[in-house]
């Protein structure tokens, strides 16, 4: 069996144990048939000594419904992207979102804030709308155990566009648009060694109106072009997190 790498937001020390939560017992362990002695990896998401990384143990105390975690050592990991993005994704229909979520995560998103907009066909009571909450974030953390990050993006509560373009930053601000004059790969801004922060807004299926188009820009956000080709939405954010990540991030 190979080693199973999982998240667990317990603050570890190396020589303990520590008790699985029944989340990470259920869809690992137990899925998995994992036995006493078996390998497991387990991050955090938290700092230790200063930077993040993942823990090396072993399973101990292991029953049908119970199991326990040796934690033997501590190893570093370094993979996040110098580029930070804070995507606002219009909410779309079925697994298109899922799928959204969880790419962008593969692709070294750091923040993700679900919105509501006027073409926005998906429609929740609040129960609904907490549980697809949870849900997001649980693919958010699925992702990171597949990718080999140790941090874990936030799912931010789902708010209208109005909010989400009204919140101070700094950050670079980019909006797809069809008929926009720049590309990403030329937009007039310069690159510094330090740590680009990107805003990068994506509507929902049929897109984002005319007058929400509009709103972004007097919010600052600058109109790119991704290509001639009409994008999914889905498609539209992975592509532009894509060439952001070749311009400002780690891809080559």
């Amino acid at each position: 069996m190979s080693n199973p790498r999982i998240y667990q937001h317990t603050e570890f020390l190396i020589g303990q144990t520590y008790a699985l939560n029944d989340d990470t017992f259920g869809h690992t362990v137990r899925v998995l048939r994992l036995k006493e002695g078996d390998a497991i990896t387990v991050f955090n998401g938290l700092k230790s000594d200063g930077c993040y990384g993942e823990f090396q143990g072993q399973l101990v105390n292991v029953s049908k419904k119970h199991a326990d975690v040796l934690i033997n050592y501590y190893q570093k990991i370094d993979i996040e992207s110098p580029l930070n993005i804070h995507l606002a994704q219009g909410i779309s229909r079925g697994d298109r979102m899922d799928f959204t979520l969880q790419k962008s995560v593969e692709l070294g998103v750091n923040t993700i804030t679900p919105i509501f907009t006027e073409r926005c066909g998906v429609k929740l009571n609040s129960e609904r709308l907490a549980k697809k909450h949870e849900q997001w974030q649980k693919i958010v953390i699925s992702a990171c155990e597949q990718s080999g990050r140790c941090t874990v993006p936030i799912v931010n509560q789902p708010i209208s566009l109005q909010e989400w373009l009204a919140q101070p930053t700094s950050a670079l601000k980019i909006n797809l648009h069809p008929k926009a004059k720049h590309s990403i790969m030329n937009l007039p801004v310069s690159e510094t060694s330090q740590q680009v922060k990107v805003r990068l807004l994506i509507g929902p299926e049929g897109g984002l109106s005319d007058d929400e188009i509009k709103q972004a820009n007097d919010a600052n956000f600058i109109d790119v072009l991704l290509g001639p080709r009409v994008l999914r939405t889905e498609t539209a954010a992975l592509t532009a997190i894509t060439a952001l990540q070749c311009r400002f991030g780690d891809l080559t």
